[in-house]
């Protein structure tokens, strides 16, 4: 066992006996702490579960946000199991605030490949939270040297604030490097999943494409069901990455199509799925991690060179014959050891860690296919969004949820607050076509601060929804760059981000999605935008200084104009009336 104390906390590191272990901390600032763990062994060795682990008294802390929390931002108690992180999983990194949004405690790892145990967990007995980082939870290559950073936040500024700075300090790392987000990656898409699901005919998508160009999407993502004729939802026919004639006819012609209507293209891949009813199974069937009976196909072992040889040509052969702009890689978290531990190394393999082989794989496919193109856009989903992920994707998704504004909403705001520059999207937008025109505002309203994608047939639209649509694209559109580079306030995590701001120095919005209040500062005295993401007409500012007479331009949700008017901004409460669904501009 080896100790240090900081200013702050004791840090205890338990395990690695029979190694040289050596701790170093350093205060970078009051309240920021760096605590660099070494790890020698006279030879190479797998090294043994090792354990950091500090207390954090629970004064002041009432919220407990990590990347992968969704809605469930409570507590955790000191015996439970935590939370994993790895390259293809989640980022080392957790955050302990209180409910007026301040930081309390956020610590961060610098280790994002290896596979990483993070709990954060009440202690009964004395109010305490036991802080405790697990490392070489799952086997690693064998190495003699190991550094590792702990970085230890407890300064009092807004929670998001903290989370950035973590950010920012991954990228700091070389091995960390994020990857170009080109111009496209940051336009509203069209994505073929909830719309049409396997049942994919390129006459109908061009159609679509259509419609989608008109309205303001830029890009199309065409899912599953290209590559088979099977419309079972499964992945028994995954892995050799033909295309279906009956779906697509030729799919270089279709491509160009697309690209003519004005649009990029993008293609959807199952990565690590090889399935029982593909050619790919013979060749491949004793070269998986796993093998699921439901969706009737295995998990590739990224460790044998072949495996992944063989899916850098699949995704170049395609780039290169279809003139493809992007791919849609999926369930890239799919890759991992069995929890028996029944996979083990071989001769044949040149990796014995899975996320390393990975990391290899990943970094030539983002290599090769840049070369080919060097706009190219890779999409990852929500739970592969961490510092590893951002080297080979330029897009992060929020995670299916089909017609729920409020997860898109959360997950959106759970990758912007660690996702740096890399292009935050939605989850693709569907409803109901018999809904009210306020409900489909309401979709677009709950992912205004990432890149909307949009997954409905128009043919079954009413024309009072294309209405919503279109001026909801078009404001996003308009103000881009406040909403997805502005100073990003997003309060409330453990109430799902029912308050939303974000500023430039000439304009500042707020979406406000429960019947709370609004404070508005200095801000105010520049261009204000108020959306309604209520379902109530009327929406509650509290002005804390006087600001005299604004013009105020109130619209409802399809952007017809139901009010000019001009309104005094005097110190104090206030109501504005704004439908449901709909926006006003003070100026």
């Amino acid at each position: 066992m080896k100790q240090i104390k900081t200013s702050k906390h004791i840090i205890t590191v338990e395990g690695g006996e029979g190694l040289e272990l050596n701790l170093t901390s350093e205060e970078l600032e009051d309240g920021l702490e760096s605590v660099k763990l070494k790890i020698n062994s006279q030879i190479p060795i797998h090294l043994p579960k090792i354990t950091i682990s500090w207390d954090q008294p629970i004064i002041d802390i009432h919220s407990y946000w990590y990347p992968t929390a969704f809605r469930h931002k409570a507590f955790h108690a000191d015996w439970a199991r935590g939370f994993f992180s790895k390259a293809t999983i989640s980022a080392p990194v957790s955050c302990l605030y209180n409910v007026s949004g301040q930081n309390r405690l956020t610590c961060a790892f610098s280790d994002a490949l290896n596979t990483v145990n993070i709990n954060l967990g009440v202690h009964e007995e004395d109010g305490t939270f036991k802080c405790k980082i697990v490392l070489f939870t799952e086997i690693s290559k064998k190495v003699s040297e190991y550094e590792g950073e702990l970085r230890i936040d407890t300064r009092n500024i807004p929670y998001y604030e903290s989370l950035k700075d973590v950010s920012k300090w991954w990228e700091s790392f070389k091995q960390y490097e994020p990857a170009f987000v080109p111009e496209f990656a940051k336009q509203p898409m069209y994505s073929t999943w909830y719309s049409f699901h396997q049942e994919i005919k390129e006459d109908e998508i061009e159609k679509q494409c259509r419609v989608a160009k008109e309205l303001g999407c830029e890009a199309i993502i065409v899912d599953d069901g290209w590559q088979t004729s099977d419309n079972n939802r499964g992945y028994a026919y995954c892995g050799d990455w033909k295309v279906a004639k009956e779906r697509i006819s030729n799919m270089k012609e279709h491509v160009k199509r697309v690209h003519d209507i004005g649009l990029k293209y993008m293609l959807w891949y199952s990565v690590p799925f090889v399935g029982l009813h593909s050619e790919a199974w013979s060749r491949f069937n004793n070269k998986i991690l796993s093998y699921n009976e439901i969706l009737k196909a295995g998990v590739l072992d990224p460790r044998y060179p072949e495996v992944r040889e063989y899916l850098i040509s699949i995704y170049e052969d395609a780039v290169r014959e279809w003139d493809l702009d992007g791919l849609k890689l999926d369930f890239v978290d799919e890759f991992d050891l069995p929890s028996d531990g029944s996979n083990s190394h071989n001769e044949l393999m040149d990796f014995e860690s899975v996320q390393e082989a990975v990391d290899c794989l990943l970094s030539a496919v983002m290599e090769k296919l840049r070369a080919i193109k060097p706009d190219f856009m890779i999409e990852f989903r929500q739970r592969y969004i961490g510092p590893y992920m951002r080297k080979y994707g330029n897009m992060f998704r929020v995670t299916d949820c089909p017609n729920d504004a409020i997860t898109n909403k959360i997950g959106s705001m759970d990758i912007r607050l660690l996702c740096g520059n890399t292009a935050p999207h939605s989850d693709m937008i569907m409803w109901n076509s018999e809904d009210s025109m306020e409900n489909v505002a309401l979709q677009f309203i709950n992912i205004l601060f990432s890149v909307p994608q949009l997954s409905m047939k128009f043919e079954n639209l009413k024309q009072e929804h294309f209405e919503v649509s279109r001026f909801w694209l078009e404001f996003w559109k308009k103000h881009r760059e406040m909403l997805l580079e502005g100073k990003l306030t997003p309060l409330y995590p453990e109430l799902n981000y029912p308050l939303i701001a974000s500023s430039t120095e000439k304009e500042h919005i707020v979406a406000v999605y429960s019947e709370i209040v609004t404070h508005l500062g200095k801000e105010a005295n520049g261009k204000v935008i108020l959306v309604n993401g209520t379902q109530k007409n009327k929406i509650y500012l509290e002005i804390e200084e006087n600001f005299g007479e604004k013009h105020i331009e109130v619209l409802n949700c399809s952007g017809q104009v139901v009010r000019r008017e001009k309104v005094n901004l005097n110190k104090g409460l206030l109501s504005i009336d704004i439908p449901v669904g709909g926006v006003a501009f003070l100026i």
